[in-house]
């Protein structure tokens, strides 16, 4: 649990999400979730997984962001998944 948590501690968003170990944990938990139907946890994980696709897309991680271009990408791909999260989350009747 020790070494759990001092990797965590260390590590950066965008590498903790390039780790193969933190790769194949969410790809079994989204497989559990869609066998079980578990909504929240699959939304969740596409929240976490577009977020970090946004990040790289407008390389925010890097510190190349432009006020133009850069901004606007990351804050309307940020808009488009939070749209995607409320239509699914509050819309969207089961």
């Amino acid at each position: 649990m020790k070494d759990i948590l001092e990797f965590l501690s260390n590590a950066k968003i965008i590498e903790l999400a390039s780790d193969t170990r933190v790769v194949f944990a969410a790809a079994v938990l989204f497989i559990l979730a869609v066998l079980f139907r578990w909504k929240v946890i699959m939304l969740l994980l596409f929240a976490i997984g577009a977020t970090i696709g946004v990040i790289r897309y407008a390389n925010v991680g890097d510190g190349q962001l432009a006020i133009n271009q850069n901004l606007i990408t990351f804050s309307l791909g940020t808009a488009v998944v939070a749209g995607i999260l409320i239509y699914f989350l509050f819309i969207r009747s089961d």
